[in-house]
């Protein structure tokens, strides 16, 4: 199942290159085993997939409805359980946009270089 969104002129752009982000610092974030793996697909997604002053607020996110989030989306509950592990681990900050309406979700990867890592090699 191949879905084009390119010509969907309601979606937020898509950055055509990496975010300004330290490539070693986002690996070390994307591998921290105290973050649940839904926890770092929201990181991924606010770290990678949207262009520098284009990130939605949390209202953006939280008021999609469950046909424009996907028929494998998961709820409101979810996003806000993983935004809530990532601010309580530091990797994001909440910033109160300028027009009052919403509060943006900052990332931050300061946290990355104290990331509990798999060891690598596990007995068995």
């Amino acid at each position: 199942m191949s879905t084009d969104f390119s010509d969907d002129t309601t979606a937020w752009p898509v950055p055509t290159t990496p975010a300004g982000h330290d490539p070693a610092l986002l690996a070390l974030a994307m591998r921290d085993m105290r973050l649940t793996w839904r926890a770092r697909g929201v990181l991924a997604e606010l770290t990678l997939g949207y262009l520098p002053g284009q990130k939605p607020t949390i209202s953006d996110l939280l008021s999609l409805t469950r046909d424009e989030r996907g028929p494998v989306a998961e709820g409101r509950g979810a996003l806000h359980t993983a935004v809530t592990e990532l601010r309580t681990l530091g990797y994001l900050t909440i910033e109160t946009t300028t027009s009052k309406i919403g509060e943006r979700l900052v990332v931050d990867l300061a946290p990355a270089p104290y990331a509990h890592l798999i060891p690598t090699s596990v007995p068995r």
